[in-house]
């Protein structure tokens, strides 16, 4: 017999109204995404978003989210030996391999049930969405103050023979800083991130999909990622992709994005 599962014992009709999130930090997250069925309550009618993700209930919200072109196909069955084919996630799992979105572990196993991190996700979701970076809600470093700057005039004559050198300046592309600058510059846990994964965090991060509640500048890389948090990540990464508006800068929670408060 099957487990259970948030998704599985999901509600059949999407609803945006869940009695356990109306004070939650979440919230605007988890409405915009209920609402277009890409994550749903359960058949109490809550969506308990402290609860914690497992891998098998990230591939669904995946499935939901995102159609991304297949980067491989599985030739036939199951690529993984703890996936049935009767698995109730069996072909979000199959979805989210194909995509790239997911990977399994040494053996052939998949570990469905197993709780995904919060660092995890950011990886997972900068595998293939071709991320813009967002300004200004995300920058590589904090904003800093600005010194006054003393202002030069100078003759007619000088300025058009300086012209060129002006455009000449412009047209120089400044030096990206390495990714564990990035990430050292916004997150004071950043020596928790594992190495395999700072390229990506770097990413997700000037792509504005992190988001970090109570404190911006903690990450919580390893912590598991709860179901507030995967909807955060989602909708800000399809934010990124043009098909969600932004978060309103009046709603409390748009001051959890990292960046956005930094940059304000």
């Amino acid at each position: 017999m099957l487990q259970s599962s948030g998704y599985a014992n999901a509600a059949p009709e999407p609803t945006a109204n869940f009695p356990d999130t109306a004070d939650h930090w979440a919230q605007p997250f988890i409405e915009a995404l209920a609402e277009r069925n890409i994550v749903t309550g359960y058949l109490d009618g809550t969506y308990r978003p402290n609860r914690p993700v497992n891998r098998d209930e990230f591939a669904a919200v995946l499935r939901q989210a995102f159609h991304q072109n297949q980067e491989r196909r599985i030739a036939s069955g199951s690529v993984y030996k703890d996936v049935q084919a009767g698995y109730w996630a069996a072909s979000a799992i199959e979805e989210a391999y194909e995509a790239g979105f997911m990977h399994g572990y040494p053996g052939g196993y998949f570990k469905p049930q197993q709780p995904v991190s919060r660092v995890e996700v950011l990886v997972s979701l900068t595998q293939n969405l071709n991320l813009k970076k967002s300004t200004p809600q995300a920058t590589t470093q904090p904003a800093k103050s600005q010194r006054a700057t003393k202002l030069f005039f100078f003759p007619l004559a000088m300025t058009s023979l300086m012209q060129p050198m002006v455009a000449a300046k412009a047209a120089k592309t400044a030096p990206q800083p390495p990714a564990s600058v990035v990430v050292s510059n916004y997150y004071t846990d950043a020596d928790k991130i594992p190495q395999y994964a700072v390229d990506n965090v770097a990413a997700a991060t000037q792509a504005a999909l992190v988001v970090n509640y109570p404190n911006t500048r903690i990450l919580n890389p390893n912590k598991n990622a709860t179901r507030g948090d995967i909807a955060a990540f989602v909708h800000q990464a399809l934010v990124n992709q043009g098909r969600l508006e932004p978060l309103q800068s009046t709603r409390p929670a748009s001051n959890y994005i990292v960046g956005r408060s930094i940059d304000r």
